[in-house]
């Protein structure tokens, strides 16, 4: 975990975790699973999901070609969150951004199909004065109006 980075986001910020985050603190398979779970376990942290992330979670965890060896349903992926989410200081945000306003996005500065959910959850995270915690290291911050360094943790 880069430590630099972290030192730029405010420890009282809460945490809009990203779907991959939230796929490696639950499958100890995971390529990253390891170094999830040492930032979560690291300091008490603050973390906020929202409806996107939760439901990319539960899509991407129960397909068929997620695990060769371990099938799970939407049912048990959704048991699994609600466990994790409970164990931890959890807020639950709202979609209420739009990337429709010209105010908040600057498309100009997105690169491709891949970096619209990204821009989409740094919004909102700078909407609610949080910030997005992602093992991404292309996070199109400039895309998002009124978002810095101090809005995006690289873990």
């Amino acid at each position: 975990m880069p430590k630099a980075f972290e030192s730029e986001v405010p420890a009282s910020m809460r945490m809009l975790l990203d779907v991959n985050v939230l796929i490696a603190l639950l499958d100890d398979a995971h390529v990253f699973s390891r170094r999830a779970n040492e930032w979560l376990d690291a300091v008490p942290r603050r973390i906020a999901t929202c409806p996107i992330v939760e439901n990319g979670v539960i899509r991407i965890m129960s397909a068929p070609v997620y695990s060769a060896t371990h099938r799970v349903t939407p049912e048990q992926v959704a048991q699994g969150l609600r466990v994790l989410l409970e164990a931890v200081d959890h807020e639950f945000w709202p979609d209420e951004v739009s990337m429709l306003d010209e105010t908040l996005v600057d498309f100009s500065r997105l690169h491709g199909h891949r970096q619209v959910t990204d821009a989409y959850l740094l919004a909102l995270a700078v909407r609610r004065q949080g910030a997005m915690a992602t093992f991404d290291t292309a996070l199109p911050v400039t895309a998002v109006r009124g978002a810095g360094r101090k809005h995006v943790l690289q873990i």
